[in-house]
């Protein structure tokens, strides 16, 4: 079996932001031993050697139509990638917002033409976006805005919204490939919209992240609050860059050509249990709420 054919990237044109480092950097290198002809944007430089690099800060709109509008930018995309994202600090919230969620839903919809029929858009969310489903009116509405601006607008009128910071501009994100999958500009031309759920990842970001989750900024004490939300309950262990680049790659590929509008957690299986946990919690309540209801009857 010729695994490039399998794949179906050989040849083609494939757009990726945030190939610099992480988990993006893992799916770009396999991206070009697949035969991708692979264009990568990052703030930072970029050295693997890929068909065409460009540096640009993506939560700045001019900064993102400048690359865009580069005469060396394909013209035909085959596959679009959008990995870019950073740490929520308190005090950064609109950036974040720019940065993990609006850039990536703009590039979108400015690429979105020059995406091929049956050709793919993936993102990188995370678990972090767990429970997106309880802000879903509110990410309609922002998804709905036509223009940078109006959204600009939109955030600095919510300003309880973004307080979440990471969390809610994850939780835009996975809210937009649900509301999307099956939009006419996707549907119409077959154009599949996933993302990937990464768990605890080591990274370039990861001291970061740690930082960002600890109240008082201390990177240890953050790293200890990770480690018991994602890893203490199962003796669990970091994942790399790899473990969640590849598998975006697969889900890209022609390998997943009949799925879309999924939200998949790459997590051994910890967003699972915290579901299960959940259901059988409400489960229970409904039961003793039931209960109660008869004893009073009678």
């Amino acid at each position: 079996m010729d695994f490039k054919k399998l794949f179906g990237y050989e040849g083609k044109n494939v757009v990726i932001t945030g190939s610099a480092s992480g988990m993006s950097k893992a799916a770009t290198e396999l991206l070009l031993e697949l035969g991708a002809k692979v264009y990568a944007i990052d703030i930072n430089p970029i050295n693997l050697p890929v068909t065409k690099a460009y540096q640009a800060d993506l939560s700045d709109k001019d900064q993102i139509d400048r690359v865009l509008s580069e005469p060396d930018f394909p013209q035909k995309i085959d596959a679009l990638f959008l990995c870019h994202g950073i740490a929520g600090f308190k005090g950064r919230e609109l950036l974040v917002q720019k940065v993990n969620f609006y850039s990536q839903k703009y590039i979108t919809e400015q690429l979105l033409p020059h995406i091929s029929d049956h050709g793919s858009v993936t993102y990188i969310a995370s678990v972090g976006g767990f429970g997106w489903q309880q802000i879903y009116p509110k990410a309609v509405e922002l998804i709905r805005l036509k223009s940078w601006d109006e959204a600009m607008a939109w955030y600095q009128a919510h300003p309880k919204e973004i307080e979440s910071s990471y969390v809610f501009a994850k939780q835009c994100l996975l809210s937009y490939v649900t509301y999307q999958c099956m939009s006419k500009d996707f549907i119409g031309r077959k154009i599949r919209i996933n993302a990937i759920n990464p768990g605890d990842t080591t990274t370039g970001l990861t001291d970061d992240f740690n930082k960002s989750t600890s109240p008082t900024g201390n990177a240890e004490e953050g790293a200890k609050m990770i480690e018991n939300i994602f890893l203490k309950s199962w003796n669990g262990y970091a994942a790399e860059p790899k473990d969640m680049g590849y598998p975006m790659v697969v889900i890209g590929s022609d390998i997943c050509s009949y799925m879309s509008g999924q939200l998949i957690y790459i997590d051994y299986g910890l967003t699972s249990s915290w579901t299960s946990m959940a259901l059988l919690n409400a489960n229970q309540k409904t039961i003793e709420e039931l209960s109660h209801d008869a004893n009073q009857e009678s």
